[in-house]
């Protein structure tokens, strides 16, 4: 197994067992929800944006461990990010897990998110990494609609 491999797989594990930030905020002033009916995940993303800043950040729901640990590591990710910069890595994790190969990104952009790559290897298993980021986007631009990953 490649450390690359290795890596995702124990960062998965760990942040499936001990989610960061698995909670409610109660001052949240962002919120959006998200549904994944192909494999059942639910993901509800709470954000404290301040200015143009995600101050906090939380997340609540049920899933794979796929899912799970890519709203963790997500939260650890955005967490004192600029709208601008959230919505950079946005895209760059996207990138990251749809890109069939062509894709140049290492850890100097994405940091620990780089674990994922090798999820791009299993379309059914893209849409459980992107749900939390997808639902993410949602919060930060007030969209009042559940995400759907179809």
């Amino acid at each position: 197994m490649s450390d690359l491999g290795e890596l995702y797989q124990e960062l998965v594990l760990d942040h499936n067992r001990r989610p960061r930030n698995f909670r409610r905020l109660e001052d949240a002033n962002r919120t959006a929800e998200g549904y994944n009916p192909i494999c059942g995940d639910i993901v509800c993303v709470d954000l404290k944006v301040e200015g143009n800043v995600i101050t906090d950040i939380g997340f609540q729901g049920s899933g794979c461990a796929i899912s799970k640990s890519s709203a963790s590591l997500m939260t650890d990710s955005v967490k004192g990010k600029t709208k601008d910069e959230v919505k950079f890595l946005f895209d760059k994790f996207h990138e990251l897990v749809t890109s069939r190969g062509n894709s140049t990104l290492g850890s100097d952009e994405v940091g620990k998110l780089a674990v994922f790559s090798g999820v791009r290897e299993f379309p059914g298993r893209v849409k459980c990494a992107i749900l939390p980021w997808h639902t993410l986007r949602a919060a930060l631009e007030k969209r009042g609609e559940t995400v759907s990953t179809e």
